[in-house]
This record gives C-alpha cells, structure tokens and sequence, in this order.
C-alpha cells in the first residue's frame, strides 16, 4: 500500500508538471503569435532562423527601421528564448551538392572551338 501511494503522488506530479508545462507553452507560443504577426505571417518566421543573439539583431533591425514597438523587457525575453529554442541556428540552409553522376554535362568542358 505504501509504494501504491508513493506511486500516485509521483503520477499526480507528472500530471500537474505536465498540464502547466503545456499551459506555458501555449502562452509562450500566444505571446509570440500576438507580437510577430502584427506585422508579417508566420510563414517568414518559420523560414528563418537563428540563435537568440540572431533573433535579437532581427528585432532591433525591426524597432530600427520598421517602426516596430518597443518591447516590455520580460516579453522580449520570452519571445526570444521560444524563436532560439523553435527556430534555433541551422548547421546549413543549403542542400547538400548533388554527387557528381547526377549532374548535367557541361557544355562548356572540353569544348576545342
């Protein structure tokens, strides 16, 4: 009886832990959503991305030279560390190069005119 109870406790806290977790995050995502897209979709955020050092130069480029709004510094924060996290660097934004026997000739190789 006693693990039984130690049990249930253990699984209301992952519970509870979890329902907030997602409660959060859905805030986070809110906050974002309702800041980002005043000005543009959110087809040009997710084509983007970026460390949070990144984001941060995209949002004074913003404030800048878009007339973008000042942002509430815990706000900022928030939206952010959700861009770093969701929409962090990249290793690459190119593909990789295509081998070699799948490209066209050349024209311009080994042309003796």
């Amino acid at each position: 009886m006693k693990h039984s109870s130690y049990f249930l406790l253990l699984l209301v806290s992952c519970t509870s832990f979890l329902v907030t977790d997602s409660s959060l995050r859905a805030q986070e995502i809110e906050r974002v959503s309702a800041n980002c897209t005043e000005c543009h979709s959110t087809q040009l955020i997710i084509q983007n991305s970026g460390s949070k050092a990144v984001w941060e130069s995209r949002i004074r480029w913003m404030q800048e030279t878009q007339g973008m709004h000042e942002l509430d510094s815990e706000l900022e924060e928030s939206i952010l560390n959700y861009l770093a996290a969701n929409y962090g660097q990249k290793d690459s934004s190119r593909r990789s190069p295509l081998a070699q026997n799948l490209l066209p000739a050349n024209p311009y190789e080994n042309d003796n005119r």
